[in-house]
């Protein structure tokens, strides 16, 4: 028994009723075809080579770590230490459930008819809700995406300011018109363009793998350096927050999990589909400590003085500085792997499901043209964490779940899934419109 239901029920042989069409007939033309709005974003992709285990797990970690993991330490000092912890954890775990979720969706849909093949997260809200369904993942799937590599680009832009302009001269001095946070943020444009012509997630491993060994030893780094200062100055800390203060750090605790648009790509790009459930739940468990360490560590050495982006307390040593240029180098590899299923949408509704050089790079433009306007970091977090995040999250996982196996589910599942569905909406609506409070507050 697997998440309230059987796993061998995959098996089962039933008529397709819901969205996909099935082919009359299959041939080696097929491949040539333009796709249509039943056919999968992969489709043309059969060939490819498969992910090895080590490279799904790269992958999906560096999907799920990200830069949102540096604003945890400024969210524990709001939600408190305890509270922040908790968040993380529980998140998390729900984080897994919905995305095996998909999983399992993707599986009984697939196990319904030889001819359809699910390889994204809108061929599965086809799949189950028609068009509609592909359109609200498909702007969702969009939209939190280049939010991700939008906080990316903040926080190399702003690191760099830290690093090389934080004298008040400095960072006033124009350079060609442009402030210097400007020039970095587009001084990292046209390498961008580079690595986002990559094609396949299977050829952004190894990128991905470089980054996750510079990533955990940036953190790890961080870290020492936190106990170190924190034994010093030994701040007084909070273990609780209030409960107005419990949505914002939630917002911000969805958002450090942010790989839900990548499950159902790299499931289909995975060699062996037995043990990616395993290999989820392993990278998962394994942010969710790294976040919780981090987050609780960073507010542990500096208590109220934490900042937005804490690598921003620290000062300007050689080891400091080192970790903070690692960072940065992380998450510009990774930034393409989050954009990676922008342009399985993109190109499918604008290019006939083939790679499209022009589209990607005119999509990468909107990346610094965004991030140039986000006034805080943290706040910005939880605002796309408040929203899309939790709708993406745990709000459409539960219903697609829901809807594939509704003749199926035990009263436990389907309370559950209900209950993921109410709750997710509630908390959107209200996370949403609490962080636009905050936002509009702070700059009236």
């Amino acid at each position: 028994m697997t998440m309230g239901f059987e796993t061998e029920r995959l098996e089962e042989e039933v008529p397709m009723t819901m969205g996909f069409k099935t082919n009359e007939a299959s041939s080696s033309s097929d491949a040539l075809k333009n796709p249509g709005e039943d056919d999968p974003f992969l489709g043309q992709k059969k060939q490819q080579q498969l992910s090895s285990p080590l490279k799904t797990f790269a992958n999906m970690f560096m999907s799920l770590v990200g830069a949102g993991v540096l604003g945890l330490p400024y969210t524990f000092k709001k939600t408190g230490w305890v509270m922040g912890s908790l968040l993380i954890i529980s998140v998390g775990t729900l984080d897994y459930y919905c995305m095996m979720l998909l999983v399992y969706s993707k599986r009984k849909l697939e196990s319904q008819s030889e001819d359809v093949k699910i390889s994204s997260f809108g061929d599965l809200g086809f799949a189950v809700c028609g068009s509609v369904g592909r359109i609200v993942v498909d702007a969702m799937i969009v939209l939190s995406q280049v939010c991700f590599s939008v906080g990316y680009m903040i926080f190399i832009a702003n690191t760099l300011v830290y690093l090389f302009n934080s004298s008040r001269e400095q960072a006033n001095t124009k350079i060609l018109g442009f402030s210097p946070k400007s020039m970095y943020i587009w001084g990292c444009f046209p390498f961008q363009l580079g690595l986002n012509a990559i094609p396949t997630l299977t050829l952004l491993a190894p990128l991905s793998i470089f980054a996750e060994i510079v990533d955990i030893g940036a953190l790890g780094v961080v870290m020492v350096q936190d106990v170190m200062i924190g034994i010093k100055k030994k701040p007084s800390l909070e273990m609780f927050g209030g409960f107005s203060i419990f949505f914002y750090g939630l917002g911000v605790a969805v958002y450090t999990f942010e790989a839900i648009g990548m499950v159902l790509p790299l499931e289909s790009e995975t060699r062996d589909k037995d043990k990616f459930g395993k290999i989820l739940g392993l990278s998962v468990a394994f942010v969710a400590f790294l976040n919780s360490a981090f987050g609780a560590l960073g507010y542990l050495a500096f208590g109220e003085e934490t900042k937005d982006i804490i690598t921003t307390n620290f000062g300007k040593g050689l080891v400091s500085s080192l970790v903070q240029i690692g960072l940065c180098i992380d998450l510009f590899l990774a930034l393409p792997l989050m954009m990676n299923p922008v342009y399985e949408v993109m190109e499918r509704r604008f290019c006939e499901g083939r790679y499209c050089l022009w589209l990607r790079w005119l999509v990468v433009l909107t990346v610094p043209l965004v991030a140039l306007t986000v006034p805080n970091f943290a706040d910005f977090t939880s605002l796309v964490g408040s929203s899309v995040c939790v709708v993406l999250g745990f709000v459409l996982p539960a219903l697609f779940h829901l809807i594939a196996f509704k003749d199926e589910l035990g009263w436990y599942s389907l309370a559950v899934d209900a209950t993921l569905f109410v709750m997710g909406t509630a908390f959107a609506v209200y996370g949403t419109s609490s962080s636009l409070i905050k936002i509009f507050s702070q700059t009236a």
